[in-house]
């Protein structure tokens, strides 16, 4: 049950890695992530720091799938 546990940690944590910087890619090349001065819009803001939160959890799934096979 362990080794199915850490799979699905590891799939998780891939998927993020995958899916939320593309995703950003996209956001970043939005009208609405700039103003007309160029500035980072909170549309930008609150999707980066989705992207970093996504992020961080794929690092926390992975650390706990790494620890559950030991």
């Amino acid at each position: 049950m362990t080794v199915f546990a850490s799979i699905v940690l590891f799939v998780a944590a891939v998927f993020n890695v995958v899916t939320w910087p593309r995703f950003f890619q996209r956001v970043a090349k939005d009208s609405r992530a700039r103003d007309a001065a160029g500035k980072p819009t909170t549309f930008y803001t609150v999707h980066l720091v989705l992207l970093l939160i996504a992020l961080v959890i794929a690092l926390a799934a992975v650390v706990a799938g790494i620890l559950l096979l030991l």
